[in-house]
């Protein structure tokens, strides 16, 4: 590491370790974990448009589209395990640095690496809701039901996106056929929160009195291009809190931060270690 870098290691490790953080995780966190970004470094946001809630809902030929493309996908973000990054998330948690943990992510990897009451603000990859009564059910029956129903799918994908919607020809969906709700019939849909959906009401407050009770808000791997996380940076800033960032690439944060890493989190995260010496760990 640079000098540069070494000293914002160490003036963050210094933060970390006055305790009362809450993090702010974004896509960035889980590329580690062969999750693609949207517009970060890995940017599949600027390849595969994502999926839009009018559109999963008012047409049926995308909405068949999508859950073959997302079966596909599945077999990535159903296996992608924890980095470094996530792993030294929890470990904080468990030192008792950290006010609290909210994330944009809807991969499940901070509550695998061993985070707790983690508040998914865009929802999770691992259940699927019913919009007709409303069920909740687990995704690996449904991807049972799925393989089931399709013997035949063999298709491939190629570019995916950070909610594991893969980009797929149309040519490869011919026949593919969609599971209904075991206790309705009604439509399944993933349990997270799709570009033009609103963000639940309880998360966002929620979130908002996790960084009220902050003393620093640290957002990791978020490029804060849209408000649904950027607010809770404004927020800070209203607040007085110190507000840290760090992320490869660009990020719409940078005006707002008080301190800014533009490197990259599995070189950064596991090196933050309150009560040790900063340098001297870097260095060796």
């Amino acid at each position: 590491m640079d000098l540069e870098l070494l000293d914002q290691v160490a003036r963050l490790d210094g933060w970390l370790g006055e305790g009362g953080v809450v993090v702010l995780s974004g896509a960035g966190l889980s590329t580690e974990s062969g999750i693609p970004d949207y517009r970060g470094p890995s940017g599949s946001a600027r390849r595969n448009t994502p999926m839009t809630y009018q559109t999963f809902t008012g047409d049926p030929l995308a909405r068949r589209r999508y859950w073959a493309r997302s079966h596909l996908g599945w077999h990535t973000i159903g296996l992608a395990r924890p980095n470094d990054g996530h792993r030294a998330v929890a470990r904080w948690q468990e030192q008792g640095l950290l006010h609290g943990v909210i994330t944009q992510n809807v991969d499940g990897l901070h509550q695998a690496a061993g985070a707790r009451s983690v508040v998914e603000l865009h929802g999770n990859l691992a259940r699927v809701t019913c919009l007709d009564c409303g069920d909740l059910t687990g995704r690996a029956e449904l991807e049972q039901r799925l393989t089931a129903a399709n013997p035949d799918f063999t298709a491939t994908a190629s570019a995916m996106n950070a909610d594991g919607d893969v980009e797929l020809d149309d040519a490869a969906l011919d026949g593919f056929a969609v599971v209904d709700c075991r206790a309705c019939a009604g439509t399944l849909k993933p349990d997270v929160v799709y570009f033009g959906e609103t963000v639940p009401a309880d998360r966002v407050s929620r979130a908002f009195e996790l960084v009220a009770g902050a003393r620093t808000l640290l957002v990791l791997g978020s490029s804060l291009t849209v408000m649904s996380g950027r607010r809770f940076v404004l927020r800070a800033v209203k607040q007085g809190l110190r507000v840290a960032i760090v992320n490869r690439g660009v990020t719409r944060g940078e005006p707002y931060a008080d301190l800014l890493i533009d490197a990259p989190l599995g070189v950064v995260l596991p090196n933050l270690a309150p009560g040790t010496d900063t340098y001297r760990l870097l260095a060796g």
